[in-house]
């Protein structure tokens, strides 16, 4: 079998959420349409979520979570990563309080701790990867955390969420391009922070542009397309290894959010399931990523569908 050019993992997102999510990212899996998975341990099916993946042989790693829901430790009473109900201050909201200088970094690191804990009680084993929930983890002063704690676990890898080609991207409205492209410049911050720590990322993060509705044959195919490119430039850096065909493919991760809608009331991390987890986009992602035509792009382009362990 010839060496693929690219190396894919697809990790489906809010593993756990609800039971409907977990239902739509099986069917997913078992299509081919995802090869990884990210659990929230604070979500209302985050026990059933565990047995499937193991139930399934799913790969599963831990979407740490510290803007959604109710946390995981129960020393966080009164804590500066809840508000007044409790819960987390969401996205912007953590963002918020992160920027007045408020946010306690011992909390920060508590309630992750706490969550590989769950983790390994839902699982029977660690992460096989770690990422952030909202994309916290590469935040100024978070990040540092972050790293520390995957370290101290010898978890391996995790998400550097900058995409090549965002920019450019035709189909974002400018107030969700605005926060993709803050995400960006505090994932780019922690590249040094996470290499510190012996912390691995793949090669290439792609996901913001074909979210939701976004998601389309022809925005994967657009993203996909850099990943390509990508590999002509490792290629074009590995000098006598490109000659001796021993240059390696070049890693990426597709992030995605495929599931079926949310009913009201059901589900979510404590507060019930938002806007985004009871639309069609949900459907609409599912549907894409299981798509033959889809399918037959990776095998023309030379693209394996894989996990974090095949990296």
């Amino acid at each position: 079998m010839p060496q693929p050019k690219v190396k894919l993992v697809v990790t489906g997102d809010d593993f756990g959420y609800c039971e409907r999510r977990n239902r739509g990212i099986v069917d997913c899996f078992q299509a081919g349409g995802i090869s990884n998975v990210s659990l929230l341990v604070n979500g209302a099916s985050a026990q059933d979520a565990a047995e499937l993946a193991q139930r399934h042989g799913i790969p599963i790693g831990l979407h740490a979570n510290l803007s959604e829901g109710a946390p995981v430790c129960r020393q966080l009473n009164r804590s500066s990563l809840l508000n007044k109900d409790g819960f987390f201050h969401g996205k912007m909201g953590f963002r918020q309080v992160l920027q007045s200088g408020q946010m306690n970094m011992a909390e920060v690191e508590a309630e992750l701790r706490a969550q590989i804990k769950r983790f390994c009680e839902l699982t029977g084993h660690l992460p096989s990867h770690m990422d952030g929930h909202q994309h916290v983890h590469v935040l100024p002063e978070v990040r540092d955390v972050f790293a520390h704690v995957l370290s101290d676990f010898g978890i391996s890898y995790t998400r550097v969420p900058v995409e090549p080609g965002l920019r450019s991207c035709p189909v974002l409205p400018p107030h969700l391009r605005d926060f993709y492209l803050q995400v960006e410049q505090d994932a780019l911050q922690s590249v040094e922070v996470f290499h510190r720590h012996g912390v691995r990322w793949p090669d290439v993060y792609l996901g913001l542009s074909t979210m939701g509705g976004s998601m389309s044959l022809l925005s994967l195919k657009r993203a996909l397309s850099f990943a390509l490119q990508a590999r002509t430039s490792i290629a074009s850096q590995a000098g006598d290894l490109q000659t001796s065909g021993l240059c390696r493919p070049v890693t990426v991760e597709l992030m995605v959010h495929p599931g079926y809608p949310s009913h009201p009331l059901q589900g979510g991390c404590g507060e019930g399931p938002d806007d985004f987890s009871q639309s069609s986009d949900r459907l609409h992602e599912l549907n894409m990523l299981r798509d033959p035509v889809l399918h037959s792009y990776y095998k023309q382009q030379g693209i394996l569908v894989c996990a974090f362990s095949d990296l």
